[in-house]
């Protein structure tokens, strides 16, 4: 994947700290600060009650759908405490006569005192250049597992550490090492297991073997090897060289084989990482490359398989799937795609995007009895991914959306006493895909207006659904003429925390007196569509 990282500063707030989040820096005095909290983000055993703190004299609004609070929007009361009781991201803003603080959010997830087996997080595609960058951004980045984990049992860092093309990066593991190093140490996570995979930007075994402790690359040789994490099987194979590696498939249906055959195991997941997803697989095998992967795990639906490489974003759904055993993509450090074939609305207008600035990873909780799998947001603060034609993904510190939930929770069952009864109750298949099409909530969703150049743009007030808003399809023609001004399908900004209400299409070529239609159907992440909204405007 392509990296060329820029350091641009984001003003935005921290959601981890050790009372209160710290405000966001303002950049006009005249603006409220953004809303504190007195119970921050992170994993509670227990429902909490949130309070709000702002300055006297401005109105705490709020929203618990991960949209962007609005003067509409539920008013917090001052004292009375919000009670957050299942797992919930909760965003809010200060208003101040007609000035509006930046939005923050802040994620909580709820468990029961229930103690689990093992706690892992599984992250990929850190693609660390050096500590100038990434010095900041992982302080952040620990604190916001800390909030989570306190002490997770491991780290699974699940290939593409650094940044090499070829071109001799391989000591950059070094850099690697010395950052996570510290921030272990920082968090007082010196019994936390790192387990490492190869990616295809990790130069060679050798740099990774040189660039880390042992224990977190014990590889014999090919770049796979067998772990336990608190009895846990974990497995890392090394998807570089999978296909072709007759030992290394020998040796995981093997390793497989044996852990399956133990009873004592039964209903225990086998945690297995590696850097490339297995193909027909998450998000449909975009980006695989490993056929006889897929083809190995097929024979083991105890097997619970992580890949990055892709960057897709874990905010969708197909982000996890199940046929013959468990695919979870587990997201991006630096920055996530979506599929492509689609456009971004950004300052420049219309823009052939399927980036985004936004850092994700995988929470992991392994049960007697289930795999519950938390889908956390690391930065997801919107910015586009070019500032001033230049890529830009490496936002800095500190960060309004920091250990927001990028979706709910997904649950992994293992029941069965075959491997067909296991296979028979699986939920994430391809034939339980959701099957609900968005909807547009309100009675006019869409209008004219002027935009920021002081063109014509169409405002989209964005549809709602069951999981989430994909992509808009917009036509915009000309109603003389039937000419095309616009045809395309626009992302829905899903990936932000908070996501913005409404979308404003730029309409390029319009002129005075002119009169134009536009049309727009909101779609989901599996194609189901909404009925056409739709709007005449001009002269």
């Amino acid at each position: 994947m392509r990296l060329a990282p820029l350091v641009i500063a984001a003003a935005s707030v921290a959601l981890v700290s050790p009372a209160v989040a710290p405000a966001v820096a303002q950049a006009d005095p005249a603006t409220p600060s953004a809303p504190h909290v007195t119970v921050p983000g992170g994993r509670y055993e227990h429902a909490v009650d949130v309070k709000f703190q702002v300055a006297r004299g401005t109105t705490v609004r709020y929203t618990l759908d991960g949209t962007t609070p609005t003067r509409d929007s539920r008013v917090y009361s001052p004292g009375r405490p919000l009670r957050i009781d299942k797992d919930t991201n909760v965003t809010a803003v200060a208003f101040h006569g007609n000035r509006a603080s930046v939005p923050v959010s802040y994620g909580y997830l709820i468990k029961t005192a229930e103690k689990p087996l093992a706690r892992l997080v599984v992250m990929s595609d850190v693609h660390v250049g050096g500590h100038a960058a990434n010095d900041k951004k992982y302080e952040s980045f620990f604190d916001t597992i800390g909030s989570v984990f306190p002490k997770p049992d491991a780290i699974l860092l699940n290939g593409d550490m650094i940044n090499d093309n070829g071109d001799g990066k391989g000591p950059d593991h070094k850099i690697v090492s010395e950052i996570f190093q510290a921030n272990l140490a920082r968090k007082r996570m010196t019994d936390t297991q790192v387990l490492i995979s190869t990616g295809n930007h990790d130069d060679s075994l050798a740099a990774i073997r040189a660039g880390y402790p042992k224990a977190w690359f014990p590889d014999s040789g090919g770049g796979y090897y067998d772990s336990q994490v608190n009895g846990l099987h974990v497995l890392t194979v090394n998807t570089e060289t999978y296909n072709s590696d007759t030992a290394q498939r020998a040796w995981l249906k093997q390793r497989l084989a044996a852990i399956t055959a133990d009873r004592a195991y039964a209903g225990k997941p086998v945690l297995v990482q590696g850097h490339r997803p297995a193909t027909d697989t998450v998000m449909d095998g975009q980006q695989a490359s490993n056929p006889r992967l897929t083809e190995d795990l097929s024979a083991f639906p105890q097997a619970v398989y992580f890949s990055g490489h892709s960057h897709l974003n874990i905010n969708d759904e197909r982000s996890i799937q199940q046929r013959d055993f468990t695919s979870v993509n587990d997201g991006s450090m630096s920055y996530v795609e979506m599929d492509h074939g689609y456009q971004m609305v950004t300052e420049k207008g219309l823009a052939d995007r399927f980036e985004s600035p936004t850092a994700q990873a995988l929470f992991v909780e392994v049960y007697k009895d289930r795999t519950e799998i938390a889908r956390v947001n690391m930065a997801a603060d919107k910015h586009d991914i070019y500032t001033d034609g230049k890529w830009s993904a490496s936002w800095q510190p500190p960060y309004a959306s920091a250990g927001t939930l990028s979706g709910p929770t997904w649950t992994v069952r293992l029941k069965g006493s075959t491997n067909q009864q296991i296979k028979d109750n699986f939920t994430y298949t391809k034939a339980a895909r959701n099957t609900v099409a968005p909807k547009f909530t309100t009675r006019q969703p869409l209008s004219a207006v002027r935009d920021a150049k002081g063109g014509t743009a169409v405002r989209i007030a964005q549809a709602t659904d069951d999981q989430m808003v994909h992509h808009y399809n917009v036509d915009i023609t000309d109603a003389a003429t039937g000419k095309s001004l616009v045809s395309s399908k626009v992302l829905s900004d899903y990936y932000f925390m908070p996501r913005p209400n409404t979308l404003d299409i730029p309409v390029p070529g319009t002129v005075a007196r002119g009169r134009y239609v536009a049309r727009v159907v909101a779609v989901d992440a599996y194609g189901n569509a909404s009925p056409a909204a739709s709007l005449t405007f001009g002269k």
